[in-house]
């Protein structure tokens, strides 16, 4: 297997046409600036002063008391007659967004990373995947990892706030996650079928074995156990990070379908798209899924209408078509978050009393401010499910159905030719060809423990628990929204 080829030399061009090309074009950038989407100004001061038949003051008011200066903020009656003005979000407006920056990089990275993966996809159908490492792997691990900490910076960015109890929304949804984790990885195959005991006791099995080749004792059974363990740690922190994206998609939801309520298309798109999560969940149902797609009773007897190498490319391509969907929707969600600034403008003319000049100025551009963490929010959950899908295939040594299904075979373990390999590549000091051969011996040391069927279980249950969580706090948010916002 070649470490250098023809992926890595396309891989070096797409990271040099990445630095190039994003002062000058991004995906990122054209998503929230390409004239679909509507920002609302701020008004003056004057403009508010005149909405309320006043002349702005030359200066502050000021009242004493005992030598100590107050003042008094600029005030305006609440039942003023505002009407905010809208204009397109230009790049110019971007650029002041929070976290704009870290936005445009992490949405032209996958974008990227998914062209690359579209490559080695056409590559391999044209080259033996055995002869070059897929590079597309790193690709998509890295896009994972920095999902991830997308999350990570947007949650701690809550846990920093101290106005409301967003830490407290976070910390008690991921204990309650970490219940559903624990409860989940207890659930037998013929239900959820994510074959991740099969893949824990074959990796299990496969150590066992290697260690024992090397003449290591292995007498505590703890592997299984302790990846257990990592797992439900991993999904309580997953689950704690897709919360709040969870909750913001339920209300921009509510929002869009009332912005569309003369489209029926667009609201059955809308539906779909809200319903995407769920339908991913039931792929991995096994008396839901399976059992009805792959058998239909004809009288006494049963039908098999699809194979199961058919009814995983199914699952695959199902999957990755709910990711674009999702993403073809995103203008509707953001608009619909943007419009909560006129909403707002209209909920404060109902109410009786006065409000400072700057709370208005505040609240209306705070939320366009924080577009880009919507933003995040929306495209987060799209992104790291799609490349877990992706792995899945790859990895997991799935087919879209355009090829044969390989056949899944695990490796007999032979750990002494891979060490006395990895040895005669380190007797080459600092020859590269012994370099490569010791980096070969040792990849293929741990492809022996960790199979594909390892590999299986382990994405097909990361992508169901991402969905799951996703289902888990939208429906929560639509709740609250729909009842206990309105209260």
């Amino acid at each position: 297997m070649a470490v250098m080829g023809v992926q890595l030399v396309v891989s070096l061009l797409v990271a040099s046409i990445m630095q190039k090309m994003a002062p000058h074009f991004s995906f990122a950038r054209w998503i929230l600036c390409n004239g679909r989407l509507y920002r609302y100004r701020h008004p003056s001061e004057e403009e508010l002063f005149a909405l309320a038949g006043k002349q702005k003051p030359k200066g502050r008011r000021e009242r004493r008391f005992n030598d100590v200066t107050d003042d008094k903020p600029l005030s305006v009656p609440r039942d003023i007659d505002l009407q905010l003005e809208s204009s397109p979000i230009t790049t110019v407006d971007a650029l002041v967004l929070r976290y704009f920056l870290e936005y445009q990089w992490y949405v032209d990275f996958a974008t990227y990373s998914t062209f690359v993966y579209l490559f080695t996809e056409g590559y391999y159908c044209l080259v033996d995947p055995r002869k070059e490492a897929n590079i597309g792997i790193l690709w998509s691990l890295l896009t994972v990892f920095f999902s991830i900490k997308i999350f990570f910076m947007v949650m701690h960015h809550y846990f920093r706030s101290e106005e409301g109890g967003e830490r407290s929304v976070c910390l008690s949804f991921a204990f309650f996650f970490l219940l559903i984790a624990m409860v989940v990885l207890v659930v037998r195959d013929d239900y959820l079928e994510f074959g991740l005991d099969a893949g824990l006791t074959n990796v299990y099995d496969n150590l066992e074995v290697f260690l024992k080749e090397q003449a290591w004792d292995w007498t505590i059974p703890v592997t299984k156990l302790s990846i257990k363990l990592s797992l439900v740690a991993l999904c309580s922190f997953i689950g704690a990070c897709l919360t709040f994206p969870g909750l913001r998609l339920a209300q921009t939801h509510l929002d869009a379908l009332k912005l569309a309520a003369d489209r029926p298309m667009v609201q059955l798109l809308l539906h779909t798209s809200f319903l995407a999560p769920v339908i991913v969940v039931l792929l991995w149902v096994k008396p839901i899924s399976r059992d009805l797609l792959l058998h239909a009773p004809m009288g006494k007897e049963t039908v098999q209408i699809m194979s199961d190498a058919a009814y995983n490319s199914f699952r695959l391509w199902t999957i990755v078509a709910l990711c674009l969907l999702r993403l073809a929707m995103i203008h509707h969600h953001l608009q619909a978050y943007l419009n909560l600034a006129p909403r707002w403008v209209e909920q404060m003319k109902r109410e009786a009393g006065r409000i400072s000049v700057l709370e208005i100025q505040q609240r209306i551009t705070r939320i366009y401010c924080y577009v880009t963490v919507v933003s995040l929010q929306y495209l987060g959950p799209i992104i790291l499910t799609l490349h877990c899908t992706l792995l899945l295939k790859t990895v997991g040594e799935y087919s879209w159905g355009l090829y044969p299904e390989p056949a899944l075979t695990s490796p007999a373990v032979d750990a002494t030719p891979m060490i006395r390999a990895v040895s005669s590549a380190a007797a080459g000091g600092e020859d590269i060809q012994a370099t490569v051969e010791q980096i070969t011996g040792a990849l293929g040391a741990l492809s022996t423990i960790f199979t594909p069927l390892f590999y299986r279980g382990l994405l097909s249950f990361l992508t169901w628990w991402v969905a799951a969580c996703q289902i888990v706090s939208s429906l929560f948010g639509l709740y609250f929204h729909q009842y206990l916002a309105a209260s």
